[in-house]
């Protein structure tokens, strides 16, 4: 369980400070789905950045499983980034002279993996996410929906429960933001706790929990169980 309180971040230019996120307290329940959504500049990647370990907050409590990562030490604070948490960014954040399979082993190698489950591992998970045939080409050989799919193999490298993506459509065609959507849908049935930032309202009928954000605020909650996945499958 994610449980945040009172949460504020402040950045600092010189003499003049800018408030990205303004006393926000939220529960996300593990195994959830959860849209954030908001235009740009209004605190999303800012949240994800502090959920994942990226950034401190000025003030307040980010509670993960029982633990508060706010007042984590840097050791501790790389260790849960490594092991608690996947992020998958929008311009997709491959190393470029690695090829797919080398870019999943990556984070395994953070951890103390052995070489040869790394591969096993890495083979697993683009097979999963349908990239097996690629596992040997470079980021730029790829398209950006073929290169998402390997960002999203890269998150789960290390088997974290939460999943974090900021506007991972963002770049994408409508087709293929959708597929990508879905393999999220369907990384949350199996138990993961995935948070998305987005401003695409077509993907809050994915969500179990929607979160609008303006001006680094959260200005309305919605809960919902009704998503795509389960009109079409009627």
């Amino acid at each position: 369980m994610i449980e945040i309180e009172n949460l504020i971040k402040v950045y600092r230019r010189g003499e003049i400070e800018i408030i990205a996120i303004r006393d926000v307290s939220l529960k996300i329940d593990d195994g959830e789905i959860v849209m954030l959504l908001g235009p740009s500049g209004s605190g999303k990647t800012t949240f994800l950045h502090i959920l994942g370990g990226i950034d401190r907050p000025t003030a307040g409590k980010v509670m993960v499983n029982g633990k508060n990562i706010a007042m984590m030490g840097d050791k501790e604070l790389t260790d849960y980034r490594r092991r608690d948490v996947g992020i998958v960014f929008q311009f997709f954040n491959m190393v470029p002279t690695l090829n797919a399979m080398e870019n999943v082993m990556l984070p395994m190698q953070f951890v103390g993996t052995p070489k040869s489950k790394q591969k096993e591992r890495a083979m697993e998970l683009l097979r999963k996410v349908g990239m097996e045939q690629r596992a040997k080409h470079y980021p730029d050989e790829m398209s950006g929906g073929e290169q998402q799919r390997v960002a999203i193999a890269v998150a789960l490298a290390n088997d974290p429960p939460i999943i974090l993506a900021d506007e991972p459509t963002g770049e994408l065609d409508t087709e293929t933001g959708l597929e990508i959507i879905k393999m999220f849908k369907k990384l949350q049935e199996g138990g993961k706790t995935v948070i998305i930032a987005t401003h695409d309202l077509r993907l809050t009928e994915y969500a179990t929990k929607i979160l609008r954000i303006e001006d680094g605020k959260i200005v309305e909650k919605d809960t919902t169980n009704n998503s795509v996945l389960e009109k079409e499958e009627k």
